[in-house]
């Protein structure tokens, strides 16, 4: 783990510009969930409608409090599940800002099990973890291929190696029953067992 260029991506996220750091699935375009000017510049790069909104990456279960909104049920499934291939969406906290959230009173939170992004989030904050691309195209999986397509606009990006694992499994706890929003590495099975054990 390269600690000059943690650095780097520390002080750009807190100068409010935009960060790639590599997470337990994909790359993820990074910027602090405080500035609302930084997450416009996300949506602006990503090319993403302004109605859909941005998944987010904290450190730890304590954190997630701090975005979000939490019961025993889902208190069960982030002791069980995270850090890992999980999003989860529940219901926001009042600070964070619609501007992250499409205006939706929800918020899309994960943990990455992933040491650098474990890290950095530790020193800066939650962060957008949103995938490395362009909206509607595929993913890059390799540090230069994300270089070569965001160049300049891009102020720190932390190499991770080869990352083309499956996104993560998204799932709405926001009702009685658990909805997946998208297919991922855990199952809804498993899932559903978690909060009824």
């Amino acid at each position: 783990m390269d600690t000059k260029i943690l650095q780097s991506a520390r002080e750009a996220i807190h100068a409010g510009k935009l960060i790639i750091y590599p997470t337990d699935t994909q790359y993820a375009l990074g910027c602090t969930i405080t500035k609302i000017a930084a997450i416009k510049k996300i949506y602006k790069l990503k090319q993403r409608p302004h109605t859909l909104p941005l998944p987010i990456a904290v450190a730890s279960k304590e954190e997630i409090t701090t975005v979000g909104i939490i019961n025993n049920k889902i208190a069960k499934i982030i002791d069980h599940f995270l850090p890992g291939p999980l999003t989860i969406i529940i219901q926001k906290q009042p600070q964070v800002p619609s501007e992250l959230t499409a205006g939706k009173n929800t918020i899309a939170v994960r943990i990455p099990n992933h040491p650098i992004a474990l890290t950095l989030l530790q020193d800066t904050g939650p962060l957008t973890v949103t995938s490395s691309n362009i909206h509607g195209q595929k993913p890059y999986e390799d540090i230069t291929d994300i270089q070569n397509a965001f160049k300049s606009r891009i102020a720190v990006y932390i190499p991770g190696g080869l990352l083309n694992q499956p996104p993560s499994t998204i799932v709405d706890l926001t009702k009685k029953t658990p909805h997946v929003l998208r297919t991922g590495p855990i199952s809804l099975e498993d899932i559903i067992d978690v909060m009824q054990s």
